[in-house]
């Protein structure tokens, strides 16, 4: 993989980050499913259009996409080797024919200009190292009056992950940052709708969405998957060990009240936003 920007990106995603969610793929489409459809619509996939997946990692939107565009071509786009793995192996076992993936950097990948009737993304396109260059990448691989959607994670004051990491920051810092950067980058609409203006994308809208997600088939599931994402244990592993051992108890706890007879579900929220090129 040439033209990388993103380098530090590059090395989570190549690394543990990134085996973490090829690995465990069907977790994380659990986490993450329910708002597949919200961006599917939003971006207005037809049968003939041509679909770029922003950040595809193990292809769940890809090959979503790939169904309702059936006449259409789609391709992927993540840095992540290890998740397009994944996504290859899915894609064939589906049977699926339209769709590709490439390991490069959306930021500065060479995309034919004019190339695509829709971009979108689920939850991908939240750690660029420029945004505004990133986006302005992808407008101008959209053809004229092309549609961009994509989820990003809201700001999480109030809403259930919240809540859950409210209840380690005692022990350790929160795990998204305090600053909005990284997973939480663009929690302010303000700032998506300056990024993509500077882009030079028009008629731009930020719809807050909610959806259930699954973390685990009962508490101690949970608990010790979310342990394991990278954000946390990226956090639990700057703290010492009795510090570490507090916060597990703490996600614990925080978590009983989600837990169902068959699941622990979050209520998960989402900026939906969409962007139309000129």
């Amino acid at each position: 993989m040439t033209g990388i920007v993103n380098t530090a990106q590059a090395e989570a995603w190549n690394g543990y980050e990134g085996e973490h969610w090829a690995t465990h793929d069907d977790r994380y489409d659990a986490v993450n499913s329910g708002f597949n459809d919200f961006v599917l619509d939003a971006a207005g996939v037809g049968e003939r259009d041509r679909v770029l997946d922003i950040g595809c990692g193990n292809g769940q939107l890809t090959r979503l996409a790939a169904r309702r565009a059936r006449l259409g071509e789609v391709s992927g786009v993540d840095l992540s080797g290890p998740m397009l793995a994944t996504a290859r192996a899915r894609t064939q076992a589906e049977g699926l024919g339209n769709l590709s993936f490439v390991q490069a950097d959306a930021q500065v990948h060479a995309f034919a200009p004019g190339s695509f009737d829709v971009a979108m993304s689920r939850f991908g396109v939240m750690f660029f190292a420029d945004p505004v260059a990133a986006f302005t990448n992808i407008r101008r691989a959209l053809a004229p009056a092309g549609r961009l959607a994509f989820l990003c994670m809201t700001d999480l004051d109030g809403t259930d992950l919240g809540r859950v990491f409210a209840a380690m920051e005692p022990y350790l810092p929160r795990p998204t940052g305090q600053d909005g950067t990284g997973p939480t980058s663009f929690a302010d609409p303000a700032r998506s709708r300056a990024v993509l203006s500077g882009a030079g994308f028009g008629d731009i809208g930020c719809e807050r969405v909610e959806a259930d997600q699954i973390w685990g088939r009962d508490v101690a599931d949970a608990a010790g998957f979310m342990a394991d994402w990278g954000p946390v244990k990226y956090h639990l592993g700057l703290v010492d060990p009795e510090a570490a051992a507090r916060a597990r108890g703490a996600l614990e706890t925080a978590l009983r009240p989600f837990a169902g007879p068959d699941a622990v579900r979050l209520r998960g929220t989402a900026w939906l936003v969409t962007a139309v090129a000129p």
